[in-house]
C-alpha cells in the first residue's frame, strides 16, 4: 500500500476527469493534447519499465533505505506497480484511484473544501476557467474535485513544458487529462508558433469537443498575494480570433468564467518569502534543478487550512482590448475571492489596525475576539520565519485584503 500510494503521489500532480476518451484520431494537436483511452494501458506498460521513476517512488517511499537496499527495493516496486495496473485500461479506471487519493488528500491536509458560485453554471455547457494562481498542483486540483462533485465534466489542464523534466513525467500528465503549454521556445517566430497552436487547441476543446479548460490567469504563482491576469493570456486566446469575429464576439464564444481559489495558509509561504526576499537583495533568485518538484510535493501533503474556490460569472459584453478582458477577470477575482483570519491577522500586524471585512465561506463579520486559536497558529508560524523576512510574510497574506478594498 504504501507503494501504490507513492505511485499516486508521484502521477496525482493533477486531477483529471473521469470520463472515458474516445478512439484515437490523428490531429494536429497530438503533440500537446492529453492522453486518451486507447493510449493509456501502452503508455502505463512503459513508464512501469522507467528505471527513473521507480527510482522516483523508492526515494520518495524509502528516503532511509534507498541508498543501502536500493536493489532490493526496486524490483519489488515494479512489481507491485504491475499488479496493481494491470486492471487499468483506460482513464477512468486510472482516475477511479486518483479520485480517491484526492478525497483522502483534502480530508487529511486541509480542514475543508467549499465552493460558491458553481450554481449559475450548466454542466451541460463547455467553459474556459481561468483562475488566480497559488499553487502549481493544487490550483487545478481543487476546480477540477469541485466540479466533479458538482455533476461537471473536469478540466483539461495547461501545464508548462518547464515542469516536464523527465519523459515519464510527461507522460504522466498527459495521462491526467493536463495538455503542454510550450514555455521552452525562445526565437520570436517559434513563441508565435505555439502560442497560436495552444490558442487554437483550448478553442477546439471548448467548442469542438464540448471540454472543460482551467489555464491560470499567468505565468507563475503569485508568490506576493497580488492575483493579476497577464493581458497578454488574453491576447494568446485571441490568436484565433481571425478578422471576421471581434474581440468580444471571441470572448462570449470561449465562455470564460473567472475562478478565485483562496487557501487559509499556504504551504510553501515560507518558501516563496524566501525568493521574494532573495530577488529583493541579490537582484534574483536561481531555482535549483527540481525546487518546482519539490514545490508540488510541499502543495500537496502540506498543511492548507481551509479551502474555497468561488466560481465567477461568464464573460459577457463588450471588450475594446485585452486589457479590459484582463481587468473584469480580476475584479471578479478579488470580488469573490474568499478571505480567512489568517489574511486578517497579517494585514493587523502591517497596517496596524484591523480590516472591515468577511470572512470564510459562511462570510462572517472578521471580529479578532473569535478567532483566538487561528491568532495562536498563525503568530506561531509567523515567529519560524526570519525576522528579515516577516514584512515579506506578512504581505503574502496581506495582500487579498488590500486587493479587495481596492
Amino acid at each position: 500500500m504504501a507503494i501504490w500510494r507513492a505511485f499516486r503521489y508521484v502521477c496525482h500532480f493533477y486531477l483529471s476527469a473521469v470520463a472515458p476518451a474516445g478512439p484515437h484520431i490523428m490531429s494536429k494537436f497530438d503533440d500537446i493534447r492529453p492522453y486518451n483511452d486507447a493510449e493509456v494501458r501502452p503508455t502505463l506498460d512503459r513508464i512501469i519499465k522507467d528505471p527513473e521513476l521507480i527510482q522516483a517512488i523508492t526515494q520518495f517511499r524509502f528516503p532511509v533505505l534507498k541508498g543501502p537496499l536500493g536493489w532490493l527495493l526496486r524490483p519489488i516496486v515494479k512489481l507491485f506497480l504491475k499488479r496493481r495496473l494491470a486492471n487499468v485500461q483506460n482513464v477512468e479506471n486510472l482516475q477511479t484511484e486518483v479520485k480517491r487519493y484526492m478525497d483522502k488528500m483534502i480530508a487529511t491536509t486541509s480542514r475543508g473544501l467549499s465552493v460558491s458560485g458553481i450554481d449559475n453554471l450548466e454542466p451541460n455547457k463547455s467553459y474556459l476557467f481561468i483562475s488566480n494562481h497559488r499553487d502549481i498542483a493544487m490550483d487545478p486540483a481543487f476546480v477540477g474535485v469541485s466540479l466533479y462533485n458538482g455533476g461537471f465534466e473536469t478540466v483539461r489542464i495547461a501545464i508548462g513544458d518547464n515542469l516536464l523534466t523527465k519523459p515519464y513525467v510527461s507522460d504522466l500528465m498527459r495521462l491526467n487529462k493536463s495538455f503542454i503549454v510550450n514555455r521552452s521556445a525562445t526565437a520570436p517566430r517559434e513563441k508565435l508558433k505555439a502560442a497560436k497552436h495552444l490558442s487554437s487547441y483550448i478553442y477546439h476543446s471548448i467548442n469542438e469537443e464540448d471540454a472543460n479548460i482551467w489555464i491560470a490567469h499567468r505565468e507563475g504563482r503569485a508568490k506576493d498575494g497580488l492575483d493579476a491576469t497577464n493581458p497578454a493570456i488574453v491576447s494568446m486566446l485571441a490568436l484565433t480570433k481571425g478578422k471576421q469575429r471581434t474581440l468580444s464576439e471571441y470572448i462570449n464564444e470561449l465562455h470564460i468564467v473567472p475562478v478565485a481559489i483562496s487557501y487559509e495558509l499556504d504551504p510553501c509561504d515560507a518558501v516563496k518569502t524566501n525568493e521574494l526576499y532573495q530577488q529583493n537583495v541579490m537582484g534574483s533568485y536561481e531555482k535549483d534543478e527540481h525546487e518546482d518538484i519539490a514545490s508540488i510535493a510541499q502543495g500537496i501533503t502540506g498543511d492548507k487550512g481551509r479551502v474555497h474556490v468561488a466560481y465567477g460569472d461568464v464573460l459577457r459584453g463588450q471588450f475594446e482590448n485585452t486589457d479590459e478582458v484582463a481587468a473584469e477577470i480580476d475584479r471578479q477575482i478579488h470580488t469573490n475571492y474568499c478571505l480567512f483570519p489568517s489574511n486578517c491577522f497579517a494585514y493587523y500586524n502591517l497596517h496596524k489596525e484591523w480590516p472591515e471585512v468577511k470572512v470564510g465561506a459562511a462570510q462572517l463579520e472578521f471580529k479578532p475576539e473569535n478567532f483566538q486559536a487561528e491568532a495562536v497558529e498563525f503568530e506561531a508560524r509567523l515567529s519560524e520565519i526570519p525576522e528579515a523576512q516577516r514584512d515579506i510574510y506578512l504581505a503574502m497574506y496581506a495582500n487579498p485584503i488590500v486587493s479587495k478594498l481596492s
